[in-house]
């Protein structure tokens, strides 16, 4: 359908129709993109990590697992992955933390356009689709990997992502989809280098009966059914 490529530091929204795919390649090593999702139909209806987590038995996304609504139906599905792990827990790199790690940047001075922080920049796409700063909930981190110690820290793992991984999204609802390409809160680097990202979308169709996803645990299948009673 089409395709694009999203500089690093960038960000951008789509309206999505049920059964349109994403892939997402990291086309420069160490590449973060911080995805949130909203019901079409009902904006009120949005990606809830907690619930996703919780009903999967999971602290990592790959392949198989679906990120569900607060209202438990399935709005997106992973349905390839080249790495095996991406963090729905490290949350946004917002402005008070870029400034204190990378230093002032304004763009007067330093002609730095994509020199933004996650959170400024979902907050800058959402607000295209009728939503405000109340309305921002915990994304997932594409491409990163954050684990926890034996002490209950986050450890980011610096060298997870390398050129040309990918990871799928299947659009199981209609969906606002908006990212960031913004560096991830917990990555260490002292200099704000964002990694730039390729993405190309297809019509896939729906979930089929035999989907991995719909069938990778019951809760999933319950969320895919909840769903397709949307489309009936």
């Amino acid at each position: 359908m089409w395709s694009e490529i999203v500089p690093g530091g960038g960000h951008w929204s789509w309206r999505l129709s049920r059964g349109t795919a994403l892939r997402f390649v990291a086309l420069e090593a160490g590449a973060n993109v911080s995805v949130v999702l909203y019901a079409a139909h009902d904006k009120l209806e949005r990606y809830n990590m907690p619930d996703s987590l919780k009903a999967q038995h999971t602290a990592r996304y790959t392949r198989g697992h679906v990120l569900m609504s607060d209202m438990g139906r399935a709005m997106a599905s992973i349905t390839a992955d080249s790495l095996g792990w991406h963090d729905p827990m490290g949350a946004l790199l917002d402005s008070q933390r870029m400034a204190q790690r990378y230093g002032e940047h304004r763009f007067e001075q330093h002609r730095n356009a994509m020199h933004r922080s996650g959170k400024d920049g979902l907050l800058i796409e959402i607000g295209k689709h009728g939503l405000s700063r109340r309305d921002l909930i915990a994304p997932v981190n594409l491409f990163s990997k954050v684990s926890v110690d034996a002490e209950g820290r986050f450890d980011f793992a610096s060298s997870h992502a390398h050129v040309g991984d990918m990871v799928e999204l299947r659009c199981d609802m209609d969906l606002v989809l908006a990212l960031s390409t913004a560096p991830h809160p917990l990555d260490p680097s002292p200099t704000y280098a964002p990694r730039k990202v390729g993405i190309v979308a297809w019509r896939s169709g729906p979930a089929p009966a035999d989907d991995d996803c719909r069938t990778f645990c019951g809760e999933n299948a319950r969320a895919h059914h909840n769903t397709d009673m949307l489309y009936l």
